[in-house]
């Protein structure tokens, strides 16, 4: 015979010893759609063949004579937002596009493109492995849509006012500005300079550029994250749509530095030495 602990009735709730409970599962009779549907594209199919598409429409605009008659960024506008740019709003967000198409050898992201093109990554994994970290919180995507939301909150208040508070309190969140190694990032200060001074330029500009000035003296400035959100905020888009639009103007820059490196040797990047690592017993 073995030895058994004997029976505790006062512990005896904790087991439940009943045979499982039965759930009823009720469905909740969602009708769901026979077939996806979208307003931004439509296909015209071929009469010999339904699966095939003979012409295009990108928001009842025939594609064709968007290649002959369009640049790729009245398009790219047209595709986000319903509708075809102004020249000025056109001429803002191509600007935009060339000041972001890389984000540069310090940026986190590149870093990340570089070291697995050289570490021989097929080169189509380039690309989602960096901009997934171009999608981060810092200096990413990830703040854009914040930023967004902060401009449409106070683009229209004293930014003299906001910047006295902000001065005072260094929890209060300001997404799109900070300091960068300790100082104003001036490469973003140009930019916004440049951009500022542009027909296309809105109230989320302006008021961010007033805002950074004032900030200068604390060493903040503009984040180029910011720049794209106040930019965005004035070419109308919509807030979730920032940190995507941010990845992709910045894909181009990504793939160039992964591809750059992908057929050296993987000394060409720097690693950690055997200096700084310790070995404990």
């Amino acid at each position: 015979m073995t030895d058994q602990a004997p029976f505790d009735e006062a512990n005896s709730s904790s087991l439940d010893l009943s045979a499982p409970k039965r759930i009823k599962v009720q469905s909740r009779n969602e009708p769901f759609s026979k077939r996806a549907s979208t307003r931004i594209w439509s296909e015209e199919p071929s009469s010999d063949n339904p699966y095939i598409a003979q012409a295009a429409l990108c928001h009842g605009y025939d594609l064709f004579e968007l290649m002959e008659k369009r640049s790729f960024v009245d398009v790219f506008y047209l595709l986000f937002r319903g509708e075809l740019p102004s020249q000025a709003q056109a001429q803002l967000l191509q600007t935009l596009m060339v000041a972001l198409i890389n984000p540069g050898p310090r940026h986190p992201a590149t870093r990340a493109a570089m070291n697995v093109g050289v570490g021989k990554t097929n080169p189509l994994h380039i690309l989602p492995i960096a901009s997934s970290v171009l999608g981060g919180e810092y200096l990413g995507g990830g703040e854009i849509e914040n930023a967004m939301r902060f401009f449409r909150k106070y683009q229209h208040t004293d930014p003299a006012q906001l910047s006295e508070l902000s001065a005072r309190d260094e929890e209060l969140l300001t997404p799109g500005f900070g300091r960068r190694h300790g100082g104003v990032d001036l490469l973003a200060k140009g930019i916004a300079d440049r951009l500022v001074a542009m027909a296309g330029a809105g109230d989320a500009l302006k008021w961010g550029n007033q805002f950074a000035r004032l900030q200068e003296l604390n060493g903040i400035g503009w984040f180029t994250t910011g720049i794209a959100a106040a930019v965005f905020a004035d070419l109308g888009f919509q807030p979730k749509y920032g940190g995507a639009l941010f990845q992709l103007l910045g894909a181009p820059g990504l793939i160039a530095h992964g591809m750059e490196v992908a057929n050296k040797p993987i000394t060409a990047m720097p690693y950690v030495s055997d200096d700084n690592y310790v070995l404990e017993r």
